[in-house]
């Protein structure tokens, strides 16, 4: 994908054309804690599933104006939110207070658009669309090291023991060594790597632009199967047990047997046809993803049947995340809603007055999410 002008084009481009890779990759994920949401989705596995539920009715405790675009999702960890800006800035924020701890700049052409920060002892960890992964450190947001791809980096890097796992728009996969950036291999795909890698069990599951779904051993990038998925995929995949589910842009949400190899269901709302680019969430027995067709759809996770379905004013982007039985997601119509998770009724709704793409974080009493205008939230 070409080089663009500016930090809203350069968001706009992939929205209007998201040629993705979906990466699923299954190695011992870790559940994360009530205090810290340490990568995008919250766990290895993406289910999108906080440890600890919020107040019944949220209060706006915080925001910070990051200047540009937010569409990373933040990290929450150790007291500290983590996120990426279109200004080029990684952004380390106090989560009580709300002020700056410090500032990286990421260089020129360095805006971040979904790269979503992942946190580990010592380092933070992002991709900006100039195709360089930054690695930060994380008490003083010093430059550790940074490795060079040749497209763009809108996937999130997901640790997995000592290898850093992040996709690049130049259509490989790359494990990277966490602690020098050096790469430890490299899987090329037929089209650009855009999803976040989901990890559990020492395998990568990856869905993209070439249509395929690919399971890769984590040890050393090697394709065990592939199954055409007859579309290209504009999100990540979540995995829960033997499944793994995802959406894609030919209409349809995927749920993918993982022992038999094929294809357990396939959902397709009766009365719209429209892309799903949002990631979805796994809570009892549902999944529970964002549509462009304006709508938050949960679908029975056994069977592929629709349980419920709720309407917003715009498109559905951003990836929903589930604690305490309520759904938290956003969407273009600039409000941050609040759902039942076991009926989809609302509860609870903020206007934010711009588009929020970015998904909501949960950790420690407290969500935070970005919006398009460039101001990062904190409730609680």
């Amino acid at each position: 994908m070409q080089a663009r002008n500016s930090p809203r084009a350069l968001r706009d481009g992939l929205k209007a054309v998201p040629c993705i890779l979906l990466i699923s990759v299954l190695v011992s994920a870790q559940t994360p804690t009530a205090a810290n949401w340490s990568q995008f989705r919250g766990d290895a596995r993406l289910t999108g599933i906080a440890a600890a539920a919020l107040p019944d009715r949220l209060t706006l405790r915080w925001t910070y104006e990051a200047g540009e675009s937010i569409e990373s999702s933040a990290a929450i960890v150790d007291g500290a939110v983590y996120v990426g800006s279109a200004k080029g800035e990684l952004l380390a924020i106090d989560l009580e207070s709300g002020k700056l701890r410090w500032k990286y700049s990421t260089g020129e052409g360095g805006f971040i658009g979904e790269s979503s920060p992942a946190v580990g002892a010592d380092a933070v960890y992002v991709g900006d669309l100039a195709g360089v992964v930054h690695a930060v450190g994380i008490r003083d947001g010093r430059r550790l090291w940074t490795f060079r791809t040749d497209g763009e980096v809108r996937s999130s890097p997901v640790l997995v023991n000592d290898l850093l796992l992040i996709g690049s728009y130049d259509t490989n996969l790359y494990a990277l060594d966490r602690r020098s950036g050096k790469v430890r291999w490299q899987l090329q795909t037929s089209g650009p790597v855009h999803a976040t890698p989901a990890v559990q069990n020492g395998v990568a599951y990856i869905g993209g632009c070439d249509e395929q779904f690919r399971a890769v051993r984590i040890a050393d990038g090697k394709t065990l199967f592939e199954l055409p998925l007859g579309a290209y995929t504009g999100a990540s995949t979540a995995v829960d047990g033997g499944r793994a589910y995802v959406g894609t842009f030919n209409s349809e949400v995927l749920a993918i047997n993982l022992q038999t190899r094929k294809l357990a269901w396939s959902f397709r709302d009766p009365d719209r046809e429209f892309p799903y680019y949002s990631s979805a969430a796994l809570v009892d027995g549902r999944v529970i993803v964002g549509g462009r067709d304006k709508a938050i759809h949960a679908i029975d996770a056994a069977s592929g049947r629709s349980a419920w379905k709720f309407v917003t004013r715009a498109r559905v982007d951003s990836s929903p995340v589930v604690a305490g039985g309520r759904v938290y997601v956003g969407s273009n119509d600039g409000k941050l809603y609040v759902l039942d998770a076991a009926t989809g009724q609302k509860r609870w709704e903020f206007d934010a007055g711009d588009a929020i793409t970015a998904s909501p974080s949960i950790a420690a009493g407290r969500l935070v999410v970005g919006s398009t205008d460039g101001r990062l939230y904190c409730f609680g």
